[in-house]
């Protein structure tokens, strides 16, 4: 069978690719995106059943169409949020098609084709969205592979009621810990180990302020010492309740795992019946990999979102490495945008 043809193949459809694909349909190329999702939402249908975001829902929109607010005014919960990523696909009509799962890209002359399970894509250009959260990451921590209890990772946690009345490991120092934290502390006896303390920001600051200040300073540039970052913990409600009940506090790394629990710095064996990891994501890039550009780090060289040894490929979504803050709802968009700028110069040189 021959490939379709597009201009410009996009990978992936959540937040990262809905958000190209909105200016991709005012830039007058051909364009397609290939979601591996069977629903649209991207990463977000993944997410643990009582996820909110810490931002309200007008600071934490895509281009083009302000997320609608709850009825409460309350900050949106994981399901207003894939809600709204799928009446933005139906507004503007984009082209999705899913579920499709790329396996490969290659360079063909002077064109790329995309490799999948429903056939293969020839492109002039092509966005790579595919996000981090297919990709968790678990830290090589001494005797990992000998401890028998539950092991899960915070792209795998729903709810806290399998871990009722059980003695569990919270791992990691950011918002996703903090919360998961908080949450299974009304259930389980846990303990919560961070790197190093964690930074809790004062009440009245959400997402909004922090992704404010964070624009301020990235703009500035490095000279100006940061307030806060955009890995600082913001007190939701439901981890303004942990403080309440005198949970919300930390410990530091543990030396190494047992076959029951872990194994303090001084010494003293500790039993546990879950680990909960809360430690992050790789980039999800295994499509990329024929083209020889991903880096023992998992990351491809890139000048902005412009893939730099190889023309005619972007990243878009994967962090701050791919631009400022575009791993948000609210700061991809700036991302997007100069991303299709550079398409469009690329396909129609001057």
């Amino acid at each position: 069978m021959e490939p379709r043809v597009a201009d410009v193949v996009v990978i992936g459809a959540g937040q990262s690719g809905l958000a190209v694909a909105y200016y991709l349909r005012r830039a007058g190329v051909s364009y397609v995106l290939l979601d591996a999702e069977p629903r649209p939402g991207g990463a977000w249908p993944h997410g643990w059943n009582s996820l909110r975001l810490f931002s309200p829902a007008d600071a934490s929109s895509l281009p083009g169409w302000l997320m609608p607010r709850p009825p409460d005014n309350s900050f949106p919960a994981r399901d207003w949020v894939i809600d709204y990523l799928t009446q933005y696909e139906q507004r503007y009509d984009l082209p999705v098609i899913r579920p499709v799962r790329v396996s490969a890209i290659v360079r063909k002359d002077d064109s790329f084709l995309v490799e999948t399970d429903h056939g293969s894509w020839r492109a002039r250009a092509v966005v790579s969205a595919t996000g981090t959260w297919s990709q968790p990451f678990v830290p090589p921590y001494p005797g990992l592979a000998e401890f028998s209890g539950l092991q899960l990772h915070s792209a795998q946690y729903q709810s806290p009621v399998p871990f009722a009345g059980k003695r569990v490991l919270v791992v990691g120092g950011g918002n996703s810990g903090a919360q998961i934290l908080a949450e299974l502390s009304g259930v389980a006896t846990v303990v919560w180990v961070t790197e190093k303390p964690p930074h809790f920001l004062p009440d009245n600051v959400d997402g909004r302020v922090l992704f404010t200040q964070a624009t301020q300073r990235y703009q500035a540039g490095e000279e100006l010492a940061p307030p806060a970052s955009l890995g600082d913990i913001v007190m939701v409600e439901p981890v303004k309740d942990a403080r309440r009940r005198g949970v919300l506090h930390s410990r530091g790394p543990f030396s190494r795992f047992t076959a029951s629990g872990v194994v303090w710095p001084d010494g003293q064996a500790e039993p546990f019946d879950a680990v909960l990891w809360c430690t992050g994501f790789r980039p999800a890039l295994a499509h990329l990999q024929p083209l020889g550009l991903v880096q023992p780090n998992g990351r491809v060289l890139t000048q902005g979102t412009r893939a730099t040894h190889l023309a005619g490929l972007w990243l878009v979504g994967y962090g701050s490495w791919t631009g400022f803050a575009s791993a948000t709802l609210i700061g991809v968009g700036r991302s997007a945008r100069s991303t299709v700028l550079e398409i469009q110069a690329f396909l129609h040189p001057a």
